[in-house]
């Protein structure tokens, strides 16, 4: 489809991040207990989310902050011209790609139970604070919206080089 091109794909993830701080500044339990967390979550076998996610905290307006900024940046760096932002992009998103990834097997691989993970001794352990179904799914989604971002960015690669290959071949020929 023409119109998803990566810009729209990175004005929405930026929009996403937007509205994830929101809700995390002002209501936390709404995206804790949204169904796409309690079904990926329980497809993982996972524990239910974190009862911190409850109320509003310092943590999560924090985590709230630094969503915004990574949304405004974000959205910010969309309205680059053709040829920088698909160079700035191109490197950026296999770095977030593979940060997600990363995130993502963490926590499914040393989650309570899990493959690495064992059991919990109730320390408050980093495993511990990391391997919930929310951070699961925050990083599941990114990790898909990344993915698609890098495909997308690939394909608009080749686009301009072809575009960039026969300018050159008009000038040559005119000249």
């Amino acid at each position: 489809m023409a119109f998803l091109t990566a810009t729209f794909l990175l004005r929405i993830l930026s929009l996403f991040h937007l509205t994830c701080a929101y809700y995390l500044l002002l209501s936390p339990p709404t995206l804790s207990d949204h169904n796409l967390v309690y079904i990926l979550g329980a497809s993982m076998d996972f524990a239910i989310s974190p009862p911190s996610l409850s109320l509003p905290s310092p943590a999560l307006a924090l985590a709230a902050l630094f969503l915004a900024l990574l949304g405004i940046a974000d959205l910010t760096a969309t309205g680059l011209d053709e040829e920088v932002a698909n160079h700035y992009w191109s490197s950026q998103a296999p770095i977030r790609l593979a940060f997600f990834f990363g995130v993502t097997g963490y926590s499914y691989l040393w989650k309570e139970g899990g493959v690495i993970g064992g059991t919990r001794n109730g320390k408050g352990e980093l495993r511990g604070l990391l391997c919930n179904s929310f951070v699961f799914t925050w990083g599941f989604v990114e990790m898909m919206g990344w993915f698609w971002i890098y495909v997308k960015l690939r394909e608009e690669r080749r686009v301009i080089m072809a575009r960039k290959e026969s300018r050159k071949k008009a000038e040559e020929y005119s000249s």
